[in-house]
């Protein structure tokens, strides 16, 4: 049975939820296999998840394991900043967004302000980069916090039941 409102105009239900599930598990599912899991018809299975990847709710993917491609190193850097403008702030962050060897970047609330996610070939390839950016940046950071990720368990994985 179709929706007579669009997604724009209301909540995720059931059969959206149903369809970000299967979708977490295989994101390269075919769509009658999803429609088949959620009791839609393909045509509507498809327009929900158009609807949804609109409306930004998700975008389609892939997770790369950086270990298997050649960045044995994976570091998560706290960055705390210090008496920074507006501008400033969002220079740091337009550097870190378009450096090579950032893969995640994440606004904070508490102790530090920004967490990032570097990789690199080895130990002194990560020294290089560390101490570009604090150099760089030497007047806006408070504190830079280090830790190797020896290991991801789990990503980016919501249980909407």
């Amino acid at each position: 049975m179709p929706l007579k409102t669009k997604l724009s105009s209301r909540a995720l239900d059931e059969k959206d939820k149903k369809i970000l599930m299967v979708l977490q598990e295989n994101g390269r599912e075919q769509l009658t296999v999803i429609a088949r899991k959620v009791n839609l018809s393909i045509d509507s299975t498809h327009k929900r998840i158009k609807e949804m990847q609109k409306k930004g709710i998700f975008v389609a993917g892939i997770f790369v394991e950086p270990r298997a491609i050649g960045f044995p190193l994976v570091a998560d850097i706290k960055i705390k900043l210090k008496n920074i403008t507006e501008e400033e702030k969002e220079g740091l962050i337009n550097y870190l967004i378009k450096h090579k060897r950032v893969i995640d970047l994440l606004s904070l609330m508490g102790d530090y302000d920004l967490t990032c996610v570097l990789i690199a070939k080895d130990t002194n390839e990560l020294d290089k980069i560390s101490t570009e950016i604090r150099q760089k940046f030497s007047n806006l950071i408070a504190d830079w916090r280090g830790m190797l990720i020896l290991k991801t368990y789990k990503f980016e994985e919501y249980d909407l039941r």
